[in-house]
C-alpha cells in the first residue's frame, strides 16, 4: 500500500477537479518549456559541431555524373536556376531534364539552354505517361532512361548553385559505404508572404535536421540535392518504388539507410529560390509539406511539441498570471530561442531571410505552431491543383483521378 504525505493527501482530497486540471496544465507547460530550452541549447551545439568539421576534398575525385532535373512550369527565376547547373567547373557530366507535357512552358527555357551551352550534354525526356501519383517522380523515372553514368544527382528546378557545386557535393562518395548525399540550403525569396514562410527553414527546420544528424545520423534526404549511386537506387526498387509517395525525397534517403547504406549531410550550402505566393498558396504548400513529414516520421513529428518553446512558455506565463516563475521561464525560453535562430540561421547558414527578418522569429513560431496543430486535422493535401488523400504509410491516393485522357497511368 502506498502512503502519500499528509499535505499531498489533503490537497488531493480538498482540491476541485478544475484546480487539479489547472495544475496539470501548469506542470505540462512548464515541462514543455524546459524541454524546448534544452532543445535550443542542443541545436546550437549540433550546428557548431557540424560546421566546425571541414572535410578535406580530393581534387582528383571526379566521377562522371548524370544530373536529373524534373521540371514543370516556369517563373522569372527558372532560367537562372537551370543555367547554374550548366556552368559547373567539373570535367564530365550530363543534364537530363524530365518534363511531363511536351507543351510545358519550361521547354522554351530548356531549348534556350541547349542553344546557350552547345558543348554541354543536355538531353530532354517528355512523356505524358505516369508511373504513379507523384508526377515529379514519373519525370525522374523517364529521365533516368537517358542517364549515362553510375552517379546520379537529383535537384528540384527551384535550386541554384555555384560553379564548385559538383566538385564539393560528390566528395562523400569516396567512401563506398556512402549511398546518398544531401544538402542544407538557404532561401532566396520574393514577396513578404513567401519570405515569412521561408523564415522557418533556417531557424526551425534546418536546426532540427542538425539535431537529428548529431543524435542518430541523417536517415533521409532533401529534394534540393540528392546524390545517389545508380546501384543503390536499383537496390531499393528504382523510382517506381516511390512513385506514389508524397515525400519522395525522404524515401530516397530512408530506403537506402534501411538497406544499410550511409546517408551523408554535406556541408555545402545551396540556394533555394522561392517565387511570389499568395497566402492560400503558402498555406497549402506548408500544409502539404508538414503532412508529408508527419506521415514519414509520425513519432518524431509528434515530438515536435517539445520544441515549440516560444508558444508553450508564453502560455505558461499567461496561465501563471504573470508570476515571477512565469516571467523567468518565458524570458529564458525566448532568449534561447532567439540565440538558436541567430547562431544557426545567421552565423552558420548565412541565410538572407534570417538576416532580414530575425526579429519576426517569435511571430513565425506562432504560425508554425498553428500549422503543426492543423496538420493533424486530416490527411488531404493539394498539389498542383490536384487533391490527394495521404495513407498512413505516406502514399498518395488521388481524390480527383479523372485526369485528361492523354495522361495514362502505368502500374508501378
Amino acid at each position: 500500500m502506498i502512503h502519500l504525505p499528509l499535505s499531498l493527501s489533503l490537497f488531493i482530497f480538498n482540491a476541485t477537479s478544475q484546480e487539479i486540471f489547472t495544475y496539470l496544465i501548469l506542470g505540462l507547460l512548464f515541462l514543455l518549456s524546459l524541454s524546448a530550452i534544452a532543445y535550443y541549447g542542443y541545436a546550437i551545439y549540433a550546428a557548431h559541431k557540424f560546421f566546425a568539421h571541414s572535410p578535406v576534398d580530393d581534387e582528383a575525385f571526379h566521377p562522371a555524373i548524370s544530373i536529373l532535373r524534373p521540371i514543370c512550369g516556369i517563373d522569372s527565376e527558372t532560367y537562372q536556376n537551370l543555367a547554374s547547373f550548366c556552368q559547373q567547373e567539373y570535367p564530365k557530366y550530363q543534364i537530363i531534364f524530365g518534363v511531363q507535357d511536351p507543351q510545358d512552358p519550361s521547354m522554351e527555357v530548356v531549348r534556350q539552354l541547349i542553344k546557350d551551352f552547345p558543348n554541354l550534354d543536355i538531353q530532354v525526356t517528355a512523356s505524358l505517361y505516369s508511373f504513379g501519383a507523384n508526377r515529379k517522380v514519373s519525370n525522374l523515372a523517364h529521365a533516368i532512361t537517358k542517364a549515362k553514368y553510375d552517379v546520379l544527382l537529383l535537384a528540384d528546378s527551384d535550386v541554384r548553385v555555384q560553379p564548385d557545386y559538383l566538385c564539393r557535393v560528390i566528395q562523400p562518395l569516396r567512401d563506398p559505404a556512402v549511398g546518398v548525399v544531401t544538402c542544407l540550403y538557404r532561401s532566396i525569396t520574393q514577396g513578404w508572404i513567401t519570405t515569412l514562410e521561408a523564415l522557418s527553414t533556417p531557424t526551425e527546420f534546418l536546426p532540427g535536421v542538425l539535431v537529428s544528424t548529431a543524435l542518430e545520423g541523417i536517415k533521409f534526404a532533401m529534394g534540393q540535392t540528392i546524390v545517389i549511386r545508380r546501384s543503390v537506387l536499383e537496390e531499393i526498387g528504382g523510382f517506381t518504388a516511390i512513385a506514389d509517395y508524397l515525400a519522395d525525397d525522404f524515401q530516397l534517403g530512408f530506403l537506402p539507410a534501411q538497406a544499410g547504406y550511409e546517408v551523408v549531410l554535406s556541408n555545402y550550402l545551396i540556394d533555394h529560390v522561392m517565387p511570389l505566393s499568395t497566402i492560400s498558396e503558402s498555406i497549402h504548400r506548408q500544409t502539404r509539406w508538414l503532412v508529408g513529414i508527419r506521415a514519414s516520421r509520425p513519432w518524431g513529428y509528434a515530438g515536435l511539441i517539445f520544441t515549440h518553446g516560444t508558444v508553450t512558455s508564453l502560455l505558461f506565463l499567461l496561465v501563471t498570471g504573470g508570476s515571477i516563475l512565469g516571467w523567468s521561464v518565458f524570458g529564458v525560453a525566448w532568449m534561447m530561442r532567439l540565440a538558436m535562430a541567430w547562431f544557426v540561421g545567421i552565423r552558420c547558414l548565412g541565410d538572407p531571410v534570417a538576416q532580414k527578418l530575425f526579429w519576426l522569429v517569435p511571430l513565425r513560431d506562432v504560425a508554425s505552431f498553428m500549422l503543426w496543430g492543423y496538420s493533424f486535422m486530416g490527411n488531404t493535401v493539394e498539389w498542383r491543383d490536384r487533391q490527394f488523400r495521404l495513407t498512413r504509410s505516406g502514399k498518395l491516393i488521388a481524390l480527383n483521378p479523372n485526369l485528361p485522357e492523354r495522361v495514362k497511368t502505368i502500374a508501378g
